[in-house]
């Protein structure tokens, strides 16, 4: 080492800040059904998330996404809010039923105008926007023709994609194909706590190549249509899967969760091919050789710039027992197919207000194994965040204190993984605003701002402002003390 960087090493371990990179992207993400509301506005149709939130036992307290937060007509403010904060990009989902009714056919220039709009009104704001094709809203006419059990899904996904390519491309430069295909599979198809509410494990698998398929028919659309210089990404649900005990039995029940809950979409996204084991374990709930058709695979692995991490808490699993861990919904069916044995127990620690441990380490141990798979590709993190029980005080503020120490943990997570040579090129905090919380309804609040759901007023949290501070300067303090 060089005089000059051992005084730059001895600054570095004397500076009271952790600073990311330059072009770090500081960012919030949010889901079209979750915050827009205007369900029935400017030609859009019933998705999947509208029909099972309107069926009566599915959703907390008969909650639906109606009006959620009424982003579609307070969209100025909320980035009006962003830009105030200080954040530097922000992710949104286009709502498909909003831009294509039927799932088929030519596009909806009113529902393509709003998101014309918005970025817009982004880009104005001096951040970067990042688009989500798909966030769970299948239009409900294609689930009504099979939705994502059929192949034909997955080829309308890409003509879907290529709409708004042709709409969006000159001004957005990140795309995201899907967000977290596993839910989409196995929570909608498999465990039935998610839209559409199917409990069939051979659907789900089924559901799970389509997403696949639909990821590489949306990629190829996206390069068909966009400069050369646009990045694409999928962003996946990754789970860091931890044996409960040393035992081969438990062992074997984590083997058998990261074929099912991981490996099932990086292996053909990023090695273009399905485990052996994956096939072994769920051989009698599908056929594999009549599922996967020659140049699936092909399609699926095509080269991506960029793949989005969504992490939460990691899962604690043994061969055998009861399930204690109930983070993916009370449900009689499994969400594991060919690994319904397999018992789920809660990690300890602290808890957030979903029941869901605290453990940053489980984030800098898939950015380390992600990085060991493909070195040098980038990773986002495109959702990180908790629900807190949060409120307004007399004072008009919300002290989410919790709030503040998960992102601090987790982004010095993220910054340690970058000094040991990780790519990662960004953080979007989950959520801007608290919204529909798909089966938790409006009980659970994510966002970095509290919404008063009857008045619809917005109060940027403390958490909000910490993380404004952040974006701006591009570094978080070593210590919250």
């Amino acid at each position: 080492m060089t005089e000059v960087q051992d005084r730059k090493a001895a600054e570095a371990r004397t500076d009271d800040f952790l600073r990311f990179p330059p072009d770090f992207l500081w960012g919030t993400a949010t889901s079209a059904y979750q915050i827009e509301g205007a369900v029935a506005e400017d030609g859009r149709t019933p998705s999947i998330w509208d029909t099972f939130s309107h069926t009566p036992g599915k959703v907390n307290r008969g909650d639906t996404g109606d009006l959620a937060v009424d982003h579609y007509h307070r969209w100025r403010e909320d980035v009006a809010l962003m830009k105030d904060l200080g954040l530097s990009a922000y992710r949104f989902s286009v709502a498909w039923p909003r831009v294509q009714p039927t799932g088929r056919g030519p596009a909806v220039e009113r529902g393509l105008d709003f998101y014309r709009a918005l970025v817009d009104e982004l880009l104005a704001a001096g951040i970067t926007p990042l688009a989500t094709l798909y966030h769970w809203d299948l239009p409900q006419h294609l689930e009504d023709a099979g939705g994502w059990a059929v192949r034909e899904t997955a080829e309308r996904f890409g003509e879907y994609a290529s709409l708004v390519a042709e709409a969006l491309g000159d001004r957005v430069r990140h795309w995201t194909t899907l967000n977290e295909p596993w839910c989409s599979a196995f929570l909608g198809y498999g465990s039935g706590v998610h839209a559409p509410g199917r409990t069939d494990p051979g659907t789900a698998l089924r559901a799970a190549h389509h997403l696949n398929l639909a990821h590489g028919r949306g990629a190829a659309a996206l390069r068909a249509a966009l400069p050369g210089t646009a990045q694409l990404s999928v962003s996946l649900n990754l789970h860091q899967v931890r044996p409960l005990t040393d035992s081969p039995e438990d062992q074997e029940a984590v083997r058998r969760i990261d074929a099912v809950g991981n490996r099932i979409f990086l292996s053909p996204v990023l090695r273009g091919r399905y485990d052996t084991d994956l096939y072994q374990d769920t051989a009698h709930l599908v056929d594999w050789e009549q599922l996967v058709r020659p140049g699936d695979l092909a399609a699926i692995g095509a080269p991506i710039d960029q793949l989005g991490l969504n992490y939460y808490s990691p899962a604690v699993v043994s061969g055998s027992g009861a399930s204690r861990d109930n983070c993916h919904g009370s449900s009689e069916h499994s969400p594991w197919p060919g690994s319904e044995h397999v018992a789920f127990h809660q990690p300890p620690g602290e808890l957030t207000a979903m029941n869901w441990s605290i453990d940053p380490t489980g984030l800098r141990d898939l950015l380390d194994r992600i990085h060991l798979e493909r070195p040098g590709l980038p990773v986002i993190i495109t959702e990180n965040g908790m629900a807190c029980e949060d409120y307004v005080t007399p004072e008009g503020e919300v002290n989410d204190r919790d709030r503040i120490a998960f992102v601090h943990q987790h982004l010095t997570a993220v910054h340690r993984a970058i000094e040991a040579g990780v790519p990662v090129a960004g953080y979007f905090l989950w959520s801007l605003l608290d919204n529909f919380e798909w089966a938790y309804g409006y009980a659970k609040r994510f966002g970095m701002v509290h919404v008063d759901f009857p008045t619809q007023r917005r109060t940027p949290k403390n958490s909000a402002h910490w993380y404004g501070r952040a974006c701006r300067t591009g570094a978080v303090p070593r210590s919250l003390s």
